[in-house]
């Protein structure tokens, strides 16, 4: 699970990537990726699930070339990690499973 500090940095970072080229599209991205977070609340299993990436019951939104990996849980979500979904499958599957070990 992230902490809002940690998901606050992975964002400041997209933003700061996207924001040497272009700062209206740094502004616009991370405003996607805000409102599909709070969108899981109403619709928490809008994402799909990726077998081939983790055994475990999290599910992947996609807002432009990133990807949230969150679990719905009963009353909440949690987000696991937003990743660049250009990265190699196996990749992306090793950042899962170190978040997944991580108190």
């Amino acid at each position: 699970m992230l902490s809002i500090q940690r998901l606050t940095q992975i964002l400041t970072d997209i933003w700061e990537y996207i924001a040497a080229d272009n700062l209206e599209a740094a502004d616009r991205v991370i405003e996607e990726i805000y409102t599909a977070i709070k969108s899981l609340v109403s619709f928490p299993r809008q994402g799909h699930r990726r077998s081939e990436l983790t055994s475990r019951p999290v599910r992947f939104l996609s807002v432009r070339e990133y990807v949230i990996a969150y679990a719905a849980e009963e009353k909440s979500i949690v987000v696991l990690a937003v990743l660049d979904g250009r990265r190699n499958p196996r990749l992306i599957a090793a950042l899962l499973r170190e978040r997944e070990e991580q108190p």
